[in-house]
């Protein structure tokens, strides 16, 4: 039974970890996550990069070509872990109210920072911009995504960021309902038995 086991009601890819449709940055800090408390890395290899980048690529400002993911290399997942690495110890700190090692911070800036972006104005039938970038497409979509962790962590939704509570999970989320607890349903049932099973030990004790 594959890490999907754990997160029936989500989209993903299992070789990378859930996809819980949390904003960029945090779909790739959750890039580590846990099974049945076992830590696990969803980006080993190239090849997890490429499902992971396939998973979002329909959420990316700039959608990458099948060549393109196809050719992902091992410079482009280096650039990918530095960067979740990064965004997995800024956002430990903000969720504790603590101020994140200046490495982190460094990391994450540098990779914002290597692809610059602009938005060009189209004129067909009517209106619209898109997105353009200067640098190999990898690097430009981790830019973004690093550029969307600086908007993440200096904005409004930082207020909103948690540390799933769940037993052993390790994932983060941002709470879009007040009454949202865990990052996913799975994790909330998991941790609702947990409850349930500690107050039947207590009452047997």
């Amino acid at each position: 039974m594959g890490p999907g086991a754990d997160y029936p009601d989500v989209v993903q890819k299992v070789t990378t970890g859930p996809q819980l449709g949390e904003p960029l940055p945090i779909e790739l800090a959750n890039a580590t996550y846990a099974v049945r408390g076992r830590p696990q890395d969803g980006l080993r290899m190239v090849e997890q990069l490429a499902l992971w980048l396939e998973g979002v690529n329909d959420r990316l400002p700039v959608p990458l070509s099948t060549s393109v993911l196809r050719s992902v290399d091992e410079a482009d997942l280096e650039r990918a872990r530095e960067l979740r690495e990064s965004v997995r110890a800024i956002a430990a700190c903000a969720v504790r109210g603590a101020r994140p090692p200046q490495a982190a911070l460094d990391m994450l800036n540098e990779r914002a920072a290597e692809a610059p972006c602009w938005r060009e104005l189209r004129w067909e039938k009517s209106p619209a911009s898109s997105l353009q970038h200067d640098g190999p497409p990898v690097t430009a979509v981790l830019a973004s995504i690093a550029q969307g962790a600086v908007d993440l962590f200096a904005g409004p939704g930082l207020d909103d960021l948690r540390a799933c509570q769940g037993p052993g999970c390790v994932l983060f989320f941002v709470k879009d309902h007040p009454r949202r607890e865990w990052c996913s349903a799975a994790c909330g049932n998991r941790a609702r038995a947990a409850r349930h099973y500690a107050r039947v030990r207590e009452q047997k004790a």
